[in-house]
């Protein structure tokens, strides 16, 4: 059975994109991942999309969500990534906090450092939950 895994940041147009992303591609036969926003800008940052890309992953095909707008399910894990109190609780079985910096203003070089720090913390995840590529 699949664990349902939900990364959450506070507008899901950057960090918590890039997570979904990492853990669908390194995660497909472990997790069924999700994203959303606290306050959703209602756009993927166009940073990430370019980020993204230079990794192999199409990032177009997402789309900024609120929590409200996700399926209702209990969720083995909720990642926040930095958006403390503005992230409101999620039903899950278990809650990590990622301190991970909002790349937004950030010139695409340390934009692609943070998109490197999330999937170092994807990877760590999946091996913590006995996932194997």
């Amino acid at each position: 059975m699949l664990k349902k895994v939900l990364f959450v940041c506070v507008e899901n147009a950057c960090r918590s994109q890039m997570a979904e992303a990492f853990a669908r591609l390194h995660g497909q036969d472990c997790l069924q991942a999700h994203s959303a926003g606290s306050r959703p800008s209602g756009k993927v940052n166009e940073q990430a999309i370019r980020s993204m890309k230079a990794v192999g992953y199409d990032l177009r095909r997402h789309a900024s969500k609120a929590l409200d707008n996700l399926p209702e399910m209990r969720y083995d894990l909720v990642v926040t990534m930095g958006c403390g109190d503005t992230c409101p609780f999620v039903h899950a079985t278990e809650r990590h906090d990622w301190n991970i910096p909002d790349p937004k203003d950030m010139d695409m070089q340390h934009f692609n450092e943070v998109r490197d720090m999330i999937e170092q913390e994807v990877l760590a995840l999946l091996e913590e939950l006995n996932c194997n590529e």
